[in-house]
């Protein structure tokens, strides 16, 4: 079938692995012919590639499903990603889907595709692989990064923590690797076509190298990208608080290359409930896992994950969550509300807090986000900072990224996306900063 004037939208839902597996195939996809269009331009291949993390995911998932099959009955849709491998059947029920393929199916899209556009339409095609049973983690290719002015680069796929609320580890697999030398390889094709920040990304990319036998882990595939000569920025995405050892933070300290910046899931601030959850450490432990952090490198940005409402989770162990992250120093709050996953332990838990409590708990927590991010910010006026400049122009100013995750401001005629400047912070605007250029 001649595909060159095909034309093909991409919906993702989710994580930044999710991310980069779709603009891996985004890619696989325009090698062959189809070029991008928004969903709404009516493409031929629409591409819904699905997270499972919720039941309101899934929801979302078949809305925009039943969106595109409503609005554009001839196109081809394809569902992939968490969702499709746990529950196909599910999907198999909407009208219009003609392809469903699990995560590990992704990397042969194209021939999938080929193979299904020569079969019957009207019928679905479904091919999910025992994501379980996979042993060896094999990325999907990418020189490019449509659209942005950073790129993401998969080191790690799947997850073995087996959270009492989280589906992870059965949509993603077992924790696997890519092996050091193909990161290393995938981080230079990128350099070399301009990207100035590498997002090293995963399921559990503190666990990095512990399915191989040398001794790799992800302190050593740092190391391994430093002797690469790598010019640019690399930022870290979630790492769990058990997982960044001594040495890890030790050679954080002193690799300036190395974005200032993690996201560390704390999920909750009351024992019980941590216990509860599945998490291997307590709040003690991450009181003091924050503090030296802070004492090594007060300009550091820390994000963190908390689920609000989780079942049992009462007014008392609530008030402590809520104290603790009053206390503690951090830059970015992502506040998750509980919503039953099926197939996890947590949704069969007595207690379950009502959505109405859930959802107004959330609003207090990220009301107290948005104030740490404030004072995060606020500290930074009058200082330089990096800047890497972002794609499109909202009232005469360009967005951009500081090594430490804050979202900074500049006039349109003073930087161009992608480039990587020398900037000064001039003044605050709630939680974004404006900045002028000093190189």
């Amino acid at each position: 079938m001649d595909t060159v004037t095909r034309s093909v939208a991409i919906v993702t839902l989710g994580c930044k692995t999710n991310q980069f597996e779709s603009a891996a195939m985004l890619e696989q996809l325009t090698g062959n012919g189809y070029h991008q269009v928004d969903l709404d331009a009516g493409a031929d291949l629409v591409i819904v590639n699905t997270c499972t993390v919720t039941a309101a995911t899934d929801s979302q998932s078949r809305n925009i499903i039943r969106r595109v099959q409503r609005s554009n009955p001839s196109a081809q849709i394809v569902v992939t990603g968490c969702y499709a491998q746990i529950n196909p059947d599910e999907l198999q029920k909407l009208p219009g889907v003609n392809l469903i393929i699990g995560n590990e199916e992704k990397k042969e899209l194209m021939r999938l595709l080929a193979h299904t556009q020569q079969n019957d339409r009207s019928k679905t095609t479904t091919l999910v692989t025992d994501i379980r049973a996979v042993q060896y983690c094999a990325p999907l290719d990418l020189h490019t990064f449509a659209q942005r002015s950073r790129a993401f680069v998969q080191i790690q796929n799947g997850c073995d923590a087996f959270c009492s609320y989280c589906i992870i580890p059965y949509a993603r697999g077992a924790s696997r690797s890519v092996p050091v030398e193909q990161v290393v390889a995938q981080i230079k094709r990128l350099e070399a076509n301009g990207y100035r920040e590498i997002v090293l990304t995963g399921i559990h990319i503190g666990g990095y190298g512990r399915d191989f036998v040398d001794g790799t882990s992800l302190l050593t595939l740092l190391q391994a990208i430093a002797a690469s000569e790598y010019t640019g920025r690399v930022r870290l995405g979630s790492i769990e608080p058990t997982e960044l050892s001594l040495d890890l933070r030790d050679y954080l300290d002193q690799a300036a290359w190395v974005c200032p910046h993690l996201h560390i899931p704390l999920q909750a601030g009351d024992d019980e409930i941590l216990r509860r959850m599945n998490r291997h450490y307590d709040t003690a432990f991450f009181i003091d896992l924050l503090a030296d952090l802070q004492r090594r490198n007060p300009a550091m940005a820390i994000g963190l994950d908390v689920i609000c409402g989780f079942p049992g989770e009462s007014e008392e162990h609530f008030a402590r969550t809520f104290e603790l992250l009053q206390h503690l120093s951090f830059s970015h709050l992502h506040v998750f509300p509980f919503s039953r996953r099926p197939g996890t332990p947590a949704e069969t838990m007595p207690d379950h807090v009502a959505p109405a409590l859930i959802k107004e708990r959330a609003a207090r927590l990220r009301v107290l986000g948005k104030e740490k991010l404030q004072q995060f910010s606020r500290r930074f006026v009058g200082t330089e900072l990096l800047m890497l400049v972002e794609g499109g122009v909202s009232n005469g100013r360009r967005k951009g990224l500081s090594e430490n995750y804050l979202t900074l401001l500049i006039d349109q005629h003073q930087a161009q996306p992608g480039e990587l400047c020398l900037v000064r912070v001039t003044d605050q605007l709630a939680d974004e900063l404006k900045v002028e250029r000093l190189d």
